[in-house]
């Protein structure tokens, strides 16, 4: 060790600076040293050690932090530390960032959700018009995934409403136009709608199907979305044919029945048609076409019956006929033990009904005996009557 030592005096304390390069901050001109010696008294300043308040403590670090300044020239080392700083609070904030990651609090009561919901059921309801509620709509700050919560409270509020309100269906054609991001979140939820068409009343669905013929009709979602109606009996239910039918209704008010047709018949929307227009079964057509002819559009089964007509006509068996057929057989030995029975049977009718047209002539004279009767009583209490 003492060598060692010796060893680090004579390289004249290379390895052991007294002062860092880091805080080497006064240069040697504006350094002002003092001297003191041991023997010297000197005062302690023991009375630092004490607190005592300072009336003028705002103004005396005031001046204190402009006399730092010019002694330590601050101004450029400030953005040298500042920089430090903001890295150590950047990976400060990273590490928070992460354990929040970890301990994220999931919020199952959807309080957001429904906080959500109740700014836009308010914005909706204070507007004067569309055009007004969709600017105010469109400011706001929807997060990546709450498209969908926007358009299903369209669709809601024009539900509960008593009589259909053309109101909704502007707004819902305006998102759609300004941003494609909302034409997904309406074609979902058609969908959505029609699979559980049954949940809702009369007035509720009568409300839907005018809503989403107003989109149809303005082309603010795509036809394709009547790809999932398949129009027979199996599948088709009460509300769902009522469903199609207010839809449809609209749609030729909207559009007028002959560019309906021609919507229906043009060959590049023929995917959205195939099940509502069936081909597939001769039943099915049949049905397509009893319902658009009940409700007053049978202009658009024109093609369906052509079809329908040039099928090859299948010939129908009855099934009596098959089983009688297999049952003519027994009929023929049968037929033997029958005749003799009917020559016995014959002479027994035929007294039987000498009887009975006996019986019917009597019931006959008594029935007008009895008409007899009762007009002169009417006649006799109309002369009473007079007299």
């Amino acid at each position: 060790m003492i060598e060692v030592i010796f060893q680090v005096r004579k390289d004249e304390f290379r390895d052991h600076e007294a002062v860092l390069k880091e805080l080497d901050l006064v240069e040697e001109e504006d350094q002002f040293t003092h001297l003191v010696t041991l023997d010297d008294a000197k005062d302690s300043e023991d009375i630092l050690n004490v607190f005592k308040f300072d009336p003028e403590y705002e103004a005396n670090e005031e001046k204190y932090s402009a006399l730092r300044k010019e002694i330590l020239d601050e101004g450029d080392s400030s953005s040298e530390s500042g920089s430090g700083l903001e890295e150590e609070n950047d990976s400060e904030e990273g590490s928070e960032n992460e354990e929040n990651k970890n301990d994220a609090i999931i919020d199952n009561t959807e309080t957001n959700l429904v906080a959500l919901r109740r700014t836009i059921y308010l914005t909706i309801h204070s507007s004067l018009d569309f055009e007004e509620c969709a600017h105010k709509l469109m400011r706001m700050d929807l997060k990546p995934g709450q498209e969908i919560e926007l358009c299903h409270m369209f669709l809601d509020c024009c539900a509960e409403q008593r009589t259909y309100e053309k109101f909704f269906g502007l707004l819902a054609q305006r998102f759609c136009q300004i941003n494609k991001i909302f034409i997904p979140p309406f074609q979902q939820i058609f969908k959505d709608t029609y699979d559980t068409i049954h949940r809702l009343d009369t007035n509720k669905l009568r409300n839907v199907a005018k809503f989403f013929a107003h989109l149809l009709f303005t082309d603010a979602i795509s036809w394709e979305v009547l790809s999932f109606i398949h129009l027979n009996e199996e599948e088709m239910t009460s509300s769902s044919r009522i469903f199609i039918k207010i839809l449809f209704q609209e749609l030729s008010e909207y559009m007028g029945l002959t560019k309906l047709n021609e919507r229906v018949k043009d060959s590049t929307m023929q995917v959205a048609f195939d099940g509502l227009f069936p081909r597939d079964d001769p039943k099915n057509t049949r049905f397509a076409i009893n319902f658009f002819t009940s409700i007053g559009l049978g202009g658009l089964t024109d093609e369906l019956r052509e079809h329908l007509k040039s099928q090859p006509k299948v010939p129908v068996v009855p099934k009596l006929l098959v089983d009688l057929g297999g049952d003519s057989s027994d009929s023929d030995s049968d037929s033997d033990d029958s005749s003799d029975t009917s020559s016995n049977s014959s002479s027994e009718s035929s007294s039987d009904s000498d009887d009975s047209e006996e019986v019917n002539r009597k019931s006959r004279s008594s029935k007008n005996s009895k008409k007899q009767k009762t007009k002169h009583k009417k006649k006799d209490s109309r002369k009473k009557n007079r007299r």
